[in-house]
């Protein structure tokens, strides 16, 4: 195998596991807006860091939409998320 083959195949690898690190967990929220009140549930994926504390970084994430978070509902893995997708409709990793 060529080194150009190589390194190109340990770049790839590297890239995937990078990406698989980043999405270590997702949780699904409910939010309002208020004047006329408008409601929404939604999920969201978070960063290793923020799984055992995501109410800040969902909180900030859809406040720069103008909702405010009314309650972190559960944390989960992908499959969690893949379950609620339906549920979640628009609201599904828009954060």
């Amino acid at each position: 195998m060529t080194r150009l083959v190589r390194f190109l195949i340990l770049s790839l690898a590297l890239s995937l596991a990078a990406g698989a690190a980043n999405a270590a967990c997702y949780a699904d929220y409910k939010a309002k807006r208020d004047d006329p009140l408008r409601l929404h549930y939604g999920v969201i994926e978070l960063s290793d860091a923020e799984c055992n504390d995501p109410s800040g970084a969902v909180a900030r994430r859809i406040a720069s939409d103008g909702w405010e978070l009314l309650t972190i509902m559960q944390v989960f893995d992908a499959e969690g998320a893949q379950q609620r997708r339906s549920d979640a409709g628009a609201y599904y990793l828009r954060y």
